[in-house]
């Protein structure tokens, strides 16, 4: 059975209110509570307590729901999925890795170095 997942103004593919794109039809489970919600802030709105970050430690539990075909993906999955669902092959928002933050433990970005930069000098 598919989960059911929480959100504004829901399409049948977990699209909502904020990411309403033909590719955003991921929904994430919410560390926190357990529940799917189509994105961070559809969780902040109707949530009564705040989010929680996935540990790094758990990123072999199912907690990424493809909005095409209901298949559950862990994180580690989703991760390595280069943007398509592993099992339905449905293309899914590349965008979505610059909010990875707001759900899992993820090392913070290195910033990138400008192409102009000039190397370092040599010891």
């Amino acid at each position: 059975m598919r989960p059911s997942v929480h959100g504004l103004d829901l399409d049948p593919q977990s699209r909502c209110a904020h990411w309403h794109g033909p590719l955003d039809i991921v929904a994430m489970k919410m560390r926190c509570c357990g529940a799917y919600y189509a994105c961070r802030e559809c969780h902040d709105a109707l949530a009564d307590h705040p989010a929680q970050l996935w540990p790094e430690a758990e990123w072999e539990r199912p907690a990424i729901l493809c909005g095409a075909c209901g298949s559950e993906l862990t994180v580690r999955e989703y991760f390595a999925c280069a943007s398509r669902c592993p099992r339905c092959a449905a293309p899914f928002n590349p965008g979505c890795e610059a909010h990875r933050h707001l759900y899992f433990a993820v090392p913070a970005a290195v910033p990138a170095v400008p192409a102009d930069t000039p190397p370092p000098p040599a010891l």
